[in-house]
Formats: structure tokens, C-alpha cells, sequence
């Protein structure tokens, strides 16, 4: 049975409105769209394709990844998004872990695997599971319900009011919840949709001096955007912010430069269906430097360390409920468990209310570095970096950056008697993992810090750097 959101889609798409436009200028009608989902639900039924069983996409930020996701949810398969560029050991690994048979490209269809993974009760009802990495250093599958989303684009709906004459320009990459969200939205608003294969700021520009009206986009992409002549921008009206915290001079800097624009910036994470938070356009300038108040149905509590509530002011770990949150991660009972709390999510990120009743992040409990928009874990990087034959250890973390939010810093320390060029460890990490996981610079050490227990010390490492 198809689930709710790609009925949605169905009804929406049946309706004159949205088109697709892609890097080439190349317009792709809701009625090709239509057609392409028709092939591609073809192909997986002719195969014999199971209930809820996962299927790989390969995404590109194509008009026709939309059809085929489309199309995999009409044949009652669960979609599994795969970035183009990844890595071939990276689709091997989630093709072990989901047990896909399938990979869908455009409205072509490669078998990966032969034997149909056994039934999961968790995929039941499931429109898409999201791989983002994680403290422990594994991908962890993020599975998000067809009535969760479908729920999520509703509320979403009626705060950003997107118009049938809206040109929406997305950069962000579709196998993540934001770039998905703002395109499923504009789809179901009947808005022009602009698809960048990758971000440039020349491409965006080139958009938004021809007439684009919306642009989502995270805060480094904006920065990179506004470093050297701003776009005209002469139709913007409205820019959706995410991924990552705001600077309040960032804030400050779009304000000026396109005051026609209106802000909305959104806080959210994949496994609460995103946008939990919205600092919306009529109170940037007062809330400055703040997530803003939840979005609709969205409940939420900040704790502190001894479980008791932190009153206002305080600060405290963010803590999330919400109908629109994940089903759960991926054959993974016990991290699902561990990550809530009678039934809040356990966001890892420390916030406080502050005077004026919105809310302000101020720090990170978690140690995944935010670099760019992208979440990475660290030590993912300190176990590559540690396998080379000359490396005795490594220990990565984020440092502050103005455009990038963080960047991605290694202390190493090599093994006795053996001396070895930054750019040559580099060089041999670059084609074992995705290029914005590279650290952006390798400080060779003696020892690594330790805390009190006699570990690794993140926080220690970070400071060190700094001083440096």
C-alpha cells in the first residue's frame, strides 16, 4: 500500500504547478516526473520487490532522483539514499547493513544483492532511512515514517508559505533531511524547483540574479555566498536556514544586503523529523543569536546533568518531543532506546531559554564536528588516520572557523624512528574517505592529551590547538 507522503506527492503532482529545473536549464514537468516514477515503480514490482524492503537510490540532485524516490514508494519499497559521489566501500558497507537487493539510478535498476533481506518490523511503515554518522563513528540509519513526514511538510506548509510562482533554489544535497524537506514542500506548494548538482557560489548566484525567489541553504554556503560581490538577488523574498547555528553577524550581514529577504532560520535533526525549532522573519533582529520557539507540536525541556529541569537562563541537554520523530534507528533497539528519555530525544546539544523566551544553543554535548552543514565524526577520522603503517595514533576535532562553522584539526603521533609530511598522510587518507571529512590540518605530536581517567582528551586537544 502506498504510504501518506507519496500520496501527497500523487495529489500534488497531479495538479498544474511545480516544475524542475536542472543544472543545464532544462525544465522536467510534474507530468514527466509522473511518467519517470511509473518506470521506476515498474522495474521493482516486475522484480518482485517485498513490502517496505529497502531499496538503494542513488541521488545526484537530479529531477529524476525525486521521480524515482517516488517511484520506489508507489512499488512499497523504503527508500535508502546514496550521494553519487560516495565512495564504492561506503555503498558496500550500507548494502551489507540494509541488505538491499536493489539500486535504483534514474530509471535504471542493478541488482546488489540476491537473497531479499528478512522482514523488519520497524520498516512497516517506513518512507526513507537516512545514514548520518554519529559519535561512535558507524553511520546510523535514521528511519523516518510516511505519516511523519508527510506530517513534518504540513506544519512546514502553513509557517513558510510557499506560493505557485515561488522559484525555490535548493544546493543542498537531497539524501539529507533539509535539502529533502524544502523540495518535497515545494513540490506540495506548487512551487519552481532549482536543483544545484553541488554547491557553487557562482551557480547560486546565477539563480538568484535571474529571478529566484527562495533559497535554502546552510550558513556556511551563505558566507561563501556574500564573501566577495553579493548576488543582486532582485525577486529574493525569503531564505530557509539550516544545518547548523546562525552567527548573529551573519544575521546581521543578510539583513543588509538583501532586507527585502526574510529569514527563516530553522534547528532541527534528522531523528526528529527536522525544523523543531523556527527563528521566522519578523523576529530576527530581536532574537539574534537564538534557535527562536518551537514549531507546531513540538514540545520540549532542557535538563541538567542530574536530571532535574534547568530553569530559565540555565543552561542544560535539549531534549525533544515530537510526532514527527524517527521510527527508530535501523536494527538498532538499544541505541534507539538510549537516545530517548519518556519519550523525548536526547539531543546531545546544550541550550538555555533566555530572557525573551526563545531558545539559545550554547554548546555541543556531542563531539560529532559540524563542518560546512556536514555532520562528521571524529572518530571515524581517528581511525583512519591511526591505520596508516606510521601513524601510533590519531585524535581529530573541530575548531572554529568563520566560514565553515568547524574545521576538522588531527593530532597525530607517529610511530618511533619515523618522520612522515602532512601532505603525504593527506594524500594517502584522501581516497579512503569523503573529502569533507579530510582534516583540514595534521598537528604532529608527542603524546595526546589525557583527562583525570587517563583517555583521550577531545576537549583538551581542542584547546591546545587553539593556543597554538
Amino acid at each position: 500500500m502506498t504510504g501518506a507522503l507519496a500520496q501527497g506527492l500523487d495529489r500534488a503532482l497531479a495538479e498544474p504547478g511545480s516544475c524542475f529545473i536542472d543544472a543545464s536549464g532544462t525544465k522536467l514537468s510534474a507530468t514527466t516526473l509522473m511518467r519517470q516514477a511509473e518506470q521506476v515503480a515498474a522495474l521493482l514490482t516486475q522484480a518482485n520487490l517485498r513490502a517496505s524492503e529497502p531499496v538503494h537510490l542513488k541521488i545526484g540532485n537530479r529531477p529524476i532522483d525525486i521521480a524515482a524516490m517516488l517511484g520506489i514508494w508507489r512499488a512499497g519499497g523504503t527508500v535508502v539514499p546514496i550521494h553519487a559521489s560516495s565512495l564504492p566501500a561506503t555503498g558496500t558497507a550500507l548494502a551489507k547493513t540494509t541488505g538491499a537487493r536493489f539500486l535504483i539510478n534514474g530509471t535504471d535498476l542493478r541488482r546488489i544483492g540476491a537473497e531479499p533481506p528478512a522482514p523488519r518490523a520497524l520498516l512497516s511503515s517506513a518512507a526513507i532511512v537516512i545514514f548520518t554518522s554519529g559519535t561512535t563513528g558507524s553511520p546510523k540509519g535514521v528511519v523516518i515514517g510516511h505519516d511523519a513526514l508527510a506530517g513534518k511538510i504540513e506544519v512546514l506548509k502553513s509557517l513558510l508559505t510557499l506560493r505557485r510562482d515561488d522559484v525555490v533554489v535548493i544546493p543542498l544535497q537531497l539524501n539529507f533531511i533539509f535539502g529533502l524537506w524544502v523540495c518535497l514542500l515545494s513540490i506540495e506548494s506548487g512551487a519552481n524547483i532549482g536543483l544545484i548538482p553541488k554547491f557553487s557560489a557562482e551557480m547560486t548566484r546565477r539563480w538568484l540574479d535571474s529571478g529566484a525567489t527562495v533559497l535554502a541553504a546552510v550558513p556556511t554556503m551563505l558566507r561563501t555566498l556574500l564573501a566577495d560581490t553579493p548576488p543582486a538577488a532582485p525577486r529574493l523574498r525569503m531564505i530557509l536556514a539550516g544545518g547548523e547555528v546562525m552567527p548573529p553577524v551573519l544575521n546581521a550581514k543578510i539583513s543588509t544586503i538583501w532586507p527585502r529577504a526574510g529569514i527563516y532560520d530553522l534547528y532541527g535533526s534528522t531523528e526528529t523529523g527536522s525544523c523543531d525549532f523556527c527563528l521566522d522573519a519578523a523576529g530576527q533582529i530581536p532574537g539574534r543569536g537564538s534557535i527562536g520557539v518551537p514549531t507546531r507540536n513540538v514540545t520540549f525541556r532542557i535538563r541538567k546533568s542530574d536530571g532535574t529541569l534547568a530553569p530559565h537562563g540555565e543552561a542544560g541537554e535539549l531534549e525533544i518531543l515530537s510526532p514527527y520523530g524517527m521510527l527508530g534507528y535501523l536494527d538498532d533497539h538499544d541505541l534507539t532506546k538510549g537516545s530517548f528519555d519518556d519519550g523525548y530525544f536526547r539531543y546531545g546539544d546544550l541550550a538555555r531559554i533566555r530572557d525573551d523566551g526563545r531558545t539559545e544553543i550554547v554548546g555541543r554535548s556531542k563531539e560529532v564536528i559540524s563542518r560546512g552543514g556536514n555532520k562528521v565524526s571524529p572518530l571515524e577520522i581517528d581511525h583512519l588516520l591511526s591505520s596508516h603503517p606510521d601513524v601510533a595514533v590519531a585524535l581529530c576535532t573541530g575548531v572554529p572557523d568563520e566560514r565553515l562553522g568547524e574545521t576538522i584539526h588531527a593530532m597525530v603521533v607517529l610511530n618511533p624512528g619515523v618522520s612522515l609530511a602532512e601532505a603525504d598522510l593527506l594524500q594517502w587518507a584522501s581516497g579512503k574517505i569523503e573529502r569533507f571529512k579530510l582534516p583540514e590540518k595534521i598537528h604532529f605530536c608527542d603524546a595526546l592529551p589525557v583527562g583525570n581517567t587517563g583517555k583521550t582528551n577531545r576537549a583538551a586537544a581542542r584547546q591546545l590547538i587553539l593556543a597554538r
